[in-house]
């Protein structure tokens, strides 16, 4: 930091990869440990969450042992704690936005309640008392980058969002915490419950106790191939009876349901005959052109998903990987 001026500008980006592509269209081209500098600015980076809500104990030591009497857990005060694998990053960052060269701080976490989150966890960790601005963007081009930096926003416009953020952080402490704990001690074994975590664990459990008691059906299904009279062998299609016309957007097992005939073979057979004595006709036909633009830069959701079906990747190794020095 001995290279920098007073009223240089701190900038924390979320990732390591997000502040080499800030700090490339701001000019700080000059490598620290943990940070770039150059052109006025410090362009360093979190690598996810530096700062995360204490745990029981280190709230209330009382709380350490595992007692019913100490339930619900009810914090007063929400104190933050750094975590070990990420301190030497955050004791950077902790720094440089104390620095009294720093004149003020841009936060250029992901544009989102998490991104906020992170921000403003570690800002609050750190003790800083600088004021800050906020970079809203959702795209990491140098001319988007530019143009963000040129509409920077006071920091307290977002205060709703960290709010609304906070709020989620210490409703899954509250969840997470004390209902873990609370089954735990019922059941006589370690049970994890999470806010999100459970209701989804929920969804699985019924889908596959609905697979288990599953019992096959037999059915028929009547298929006629159609063509013109006249027409190349290519306009053949296949079309499939069915009962009655589902509802457009209708789901696939209602479709599905509309198509069965019972397996004696009886109903197949009378719309067999119909369909033999019968013409068929074009009623109407309809055409559409689509157009579809390139799709967009990945965003981590995106990217998680891809890497999970490509490559077997969890959304964890996506992260690590994403995160990780080139």
């Amino acid at each position: 930091m001995a290279t920098q001026e007073l009223g240089t500008v701190a900038v924390l980006a979320e990732k390591p990869s997000v502040a080499r592509d800030i700090a490339s269209v701001l000019g700080a081209t000059g490598k620290g440990d943990g940070y770039l500098h150059g052109n006025g600015y410090v362009v360093t980076w979190a690598i996810g969450h530096l700062a995360a809500l204490a745990q029981p104990h280190e709230i209330n030591p009382a709380w350490r042992q595992w007692h019913r009497d100490h339930l619900p857990m009810l914090p007063k005060q929400w104190p933050l704690v750094v975590y070990e694998k990420t301190k030497d990053q955050f004791e950077v960052v902790r720094k440089i936005v104390n620095s009294p060269r720093i004149s003020r701080v841009v936060c250029a976490t992901d544009a989102g309640r998490e991104g906020e989150l992170i921000f403003r966890y570690i800002y609050e960790a750190a003790q800083c008392e600088k004021p800050f601005s906020r970079l809203w963007i959702s795209s990491l081009t140098p001319d988007a980058i530019r143009k963000g930096f040129a509409a920077l926003r006071p920091g307290s416009d977002y205060d709703p969002l960290a709010d609304a953020a906070r709020g989620r952080s210490r409703a899954d402490w509250l969840v997470g915490m004390n209902l873990s704990r609370a089954y735990s001690l019922a059941y006589g074994e370690d049970l994890s419950v999470g806010r999100v975590q459970t209701p989804t664990l929920a969804m699985l459990v019924e889908r596959e106790l609905a697979i288990r008691s599953f019992v096959p059906e037999d059915y028929l299904e009547v298929v006629a191939s159609f063509h013109p009279t006249s027409g190349p062998k290519e306009s053949r299609y296949q079309g499939t009876w069915f009962r009655t016309q589902p509802e457009r957007g209708g789901d696939k097992d209602t479709l599905q349901k509309v198509m069965r005939l019972p397996v004696d073979g009886e109903e197949a057979g009378r719309i067999i005959a119909r369909a033999h004595s019968g013409t068929a006709a074009i009623e109407s036909s309809e055409s559409e052109i689509q157009r579809m633009a390139p799709p967009p830069l990945y965003d981590l959701t995106e990217l998680q998903r891809h890497a999970n079906r490509l490559f077997g990747f969890s959304a964890q190794q996506t992260l690590d990987v994403a995160q990780g020095p080139l």
